[in-house]
């Protein structure tokens, strides 16, 4: 037994124990540098913000507001609470760190009546399909639709002149990647479009999304996004000028005078999320969320958010968003955000085939806004 512990044999064990002791220790050290990194950014992130949000005296100076509409049914259903574990292609508009959850490829359609009784519907479309073993590129395209709209004039208020139609419109594209099993991040790049027959405008915009999970079973995550950052926008077009007819030295002479438009900022927003799993068994859990949401050109919000899910395949969930002022008896022309007050949402999912995890899925839900009869989404999900 002595010559057995003092064998070579024995040392080279030992050694190649301390060994895998070391390498073990030093990927716990890096992969807590990379966390401490990110920690930094978002401390770095939140300090900033407080500089551009929460002004509610700038509410309605901002442009291109479409940008702070969720077209998907799943992460409005909740108020948008869930923006710290939202997964798959409702991450693109959420937290594009999310979306690098996706295990293969996902497609959702989404419909949105907006401010039901307006007559205004919101399509959306998106895919995000997964890149080799951590990534996962994204696609979204969002379209406001508001039928036709009467021309008018001074001379004619009335209209009778023909219709036009506006179109608002925004195209995204998005990667995420793991970069452990705890620390996920991503990137989206919007191109947005604004316009009418005569009249448009254009612009950019980026969207940044980390999201932290840890727990024994993955069960408490923390994400921070900062949205919609880019250059100002401005209107141009043919239906910016006018022709006027200047008499001068007695001959009438044709002018075509262009009017400029005023630049606008797009409206920038940071949301700070946690969530909890309650896991319980027979595959049914229970998940508390909630999210600080900084915007730049209105009151700040807070949302929290409740979901039940029975083995993911029925999935109930609710949601209220406050704000300051909200409970006050207050005019409604004071209140700077239109959606607040209660979520409420349902999906139901339906497994095509468990081997390759392929599943058809219905989502809906209602917001309640401030005016109006509220916002009704129904969307279509896609995995395979």
């Amino acid at each position: 037994m002595k010559e057995l512990l003092n064998g070579s044999a024995f040392n080279e064990l030992l050694t190649l124990t301390h060994s895998n002791q070391n390498l073990m220790d030093k990927k716990k050290i890096n992969g807590m540098n990379t966390f401490y990194k990110y920690l930094i950014a978002f401390l770095i992130i939140a300090t900033i913000s407080p500089a551009y949000a929460g002004n509610k005296d700038r509410s309605g100076q901002a442009g291109a507001s479409e940008l702070l509409i969720n077209p998907w049914a799943r992460s409005s259903g909740w108020g948008n609470a869930n923006m710290a574990n939202v997964k798959g292609l409702e991450a693109m508009w959420g937290n594009v760190a999310g979306t690098a959850f996706t295990k293969k490829t996902q497609l959702i359609f989404s419909h949105t009546q907006w401010l039901k009784g307006t007559g205004t519907n919101i399509f959306a479309f998106g895919l995000t399909q997964k890149v080799g073993e951590s990534g996962a590129f994204g696609l979204q395209v969002m379209s406001m639709n508001f039928g036709e709209i009467q021309i008018t004039n001074g001379s004619s208020p009335d209209g009778g002149l023909g219709t036009y139609k506006p179109s608002l419109m925004n195209f995204a594209l998005s990667y995420a990647k793991a970069f452990s099993n705890s620390i996920y991040g991503g990137l989206v790049v919007k191109f947005i479009s604004e316009s009418i027959s005569d009249v448009n405008a254009f612009g950019m915009a980026i969207d940044a999304g980390i999201q932290y999970v840890t727990g024994e079973n993955n069960q408490m995550a923390f994400g921070v996004a900062l949205k919609n950052v880019g250059p100002q926008m401005k209107f141009s077009g043919d239906g910016l000028s006018f022709k006027e007819i200047i008499t001068m030295k007695g001959v009438d002479q044709g002018y075509t005078f262009n009017q400029r438009s005023q630049v606008y900022e797009i409206p920038t927003m940071l949301t700070i999320g946690a969530a909890y799993d309650f896991l319980f068994g027979n595959d049914y859990r229970m998940t508390l969320a909630g999210t600080f949401i900084s915007n730049s050109f209105s009151k700040d919000q807070f949302a929290i958010g409740i979901e039940a899910s029975l083995k993911n395949w029925v999935m109930l969930r609710a949601g209220y968003t406050y704000e300051q002022g909200l409970w006050d008896n207050i005019e409604t022309t004071e209140k700077t955000n239109l959606s607040t007050g209660l979520s409420l949402g349902a999906s139901i999912n339906v497994p095509l085939n468990k081997e390759k995890g392929t599943s058809f899925g219905i989502d809906y839900s209602y917001r309640e806004t401030v005016s109006f009869n509220g916002n009704h989404s129904i969307g279509i999900v896609l995995n395979f």
